[in-house]
This record gives structure tokens, C-alpha cells and sequence, in this order.
């Protein structure tokens, strides 16, 4: 929460109980000297991550990575002299990028949903789409991110991920969906009702298959629809788009 987000923390907390786990299946042991970690028990790791657990390539690789971290740490502490990790192979295959087109993301817009929820979860993955926001931005997003500059709002803050600021002009439809929802920003100061990241891509499954987009909807594919559909797709320059999406280089 100071230096180190909380997120991030989790994920190597995560990693720990896995390893934890492998030394448990695979060695009958809950510890071990950091000194005893080599490459043979590495691709035993790899291998269990990927047979047991079930984990693709890319989630293994992650993992790995995360317990190359402390290795690495070590080394610099000198504990060790070399991190195995690198003797290993890994490389994080290349996946598409799931985004929706003009003609999905209006066909999604104009759906009527019967349950509320399904309703919510909709417009705030609409709003990524519209804005760009990812979802721990949108999920802290109060009105004190909003600004008016003449007759156009923009929206104004920092990314939780990297700190840096964006600049995203709110176009008619996400006006729409905060003007929407301010009786819930008036109870609870924040714009939106948005959901835990799991319950959302939950969700956004099944808002898929009512809208009969037969795509892996998740809170992902809205900042890649934003970037490609309702950005790039109307000649909005690389540049703006980069500033807008809030990263550090093109």
C-alpha cells in the first residue's frame, strides 16, 4: 500500500502457498534452504504448476517469475551465488487480445437486461469501454476525478497501477451512464456500483451469452475495446491514445 501495491503483494503471497504446496506433494516438506532450490526442482515445479494445478504456460511462467524475485533477492544479499531460475526457459506465449467491434459493443449498449445486477455490470464495462479505465480505476473512481474545461469533462487521475495521470475526454454514452447512477454517487461517493473483479468477469459471461457475443468477455476487453474500437478505429492518434490509457510510452 506504500511502495508496494496490494495486489501485488497478494500475487507473491499466492506464490509462497504454491510453493508451499509443490514442496509438500513433491518432497513430503513444508521448508527449505534457499541454497537448495535448483534447476531440477525448478522444472519440477514447472511441471507441477502445469499437471497438477492445471495452470496454462503464461499463469506458470508468472509464478515462476514471482519465486525468481526472491531468488534474485538473494543473490543480491549473496546467499546464493546464481538464481536457477535463469538456466530455465520461460516464455509467455502471445495471446489475442480480446476487444469488441463497433457493431458488438452497440448491439451490447442496446440490450435490455430483466435482472439489475446484469444491468450494473453492463454499464460499468461499457464505461471502461467508453473511458479506457481499468477496473481498479474504475472501481475507486469518485467525483473528484471528474473535471469540466469549458463545455467538455474530462476525466483526471493517476493510475493505480503506475501512477501516471491520465487525461480522458468523457464522450455523450459515458456521461450517460454516470448521470445514470448519481442517486448511488450521492449515497455512496462513488460514481459507479462496481462489483469484485471476479463477480464482474463472472458476470460479463453470462451478459455475453444473452447479448450473443461469443467472446471471452472481461474487465480486460473493455481497455482493449477503448483502445481499438472507440480510439485507433477513429483516427485517434497512438499518442493520445497512449496518454489517455495512462501509459508511460507508446
Amino acid at each position: 500500500g506504500i511502495s508496494v501495491a496490494k495486489n501485488t503483494y497478494k500475487r507473491h503471497e499466492t506464490s509462497l502457498k504454491l510453493f508451499q504446496e509443490f514442496l509438500s506433494y513433491e518432497y513430503h516438506i513444508n521448508d527449505i534452504f534457499i541454497y537448495e532450490v535448483d534447476i531440477e526442482m525448478l522444472e519440477k515445479y514447472k511441471h507441477y504448476l502445469m499437471t497438477v494445478r492445471h495452470n496454462n504456460n503464461n499463469t506458470t511462467v508468472k509464478y515462476i517469475r514471482n519465486l525468481g524475485k526472491v531468488l534474485n533477492l538473494a543473490v543480491e544479499r549473496q546467499l546464493i551465488p546464481n538464481s536457477p531460475v535463469e538456466l530455465l526457459h520461460l516464455k509467455i506465449d502471445e495471446v489475442d487480445k480480446e476487444y469488441l467491434t463497433a457493431e458488438e459493443l452497440d448491439r451490447l449498449a442496446k440490450k435490455q437486461f430483466a435482472i439489475e445486477r446484469l444491468e450494473q455490470v453492463r454499464d460499468v464495462f461499457l464505461f471502461c469501454c467508453y473511458s479506457g479505465l481499468a477496473y481498479v480505476d474504475v472501481h475507486s473512481l469518485t467525483e473528484s476525478d471528474i473535471v469540466k474545461d469549458g463545455d467538455r469533462y474530462w476525466i483526471r487521475k493517476a493510475r493505480h497501477k503506475t501512477n501516471t495521470m491520465c487525461h480522458i475526454p468523457l464522450i455523450a454514452p459515458a456521461l450517460e451512464i454516470l448521470n445514470k447512477y448519481k442517486m448511488y454517487r450521492a449515497a455512496t461517493g462513488f460514481m459507479l456500483p462496481v462489483l469484485s473483479n471476479q463477480k464482474m468477469n463472472a458476470y460479463l459471461k453470462e451478459i455475453a451469452d444473452i447479448a450473443g457475443i461469443i467472446k471471452n468477455l472481461t474487465t480486460r476487453a473493455a481497455r482493449h475495446t477503448f483502445a481499438t474500437t472507440v480510439t485507433l478505429a477513429n483516427n485517434v492518434s497512438i499518442e493520445n491514445v497512449s496518454k489517455m490509457l495512462g501509459h508511460k510510452t507508446i
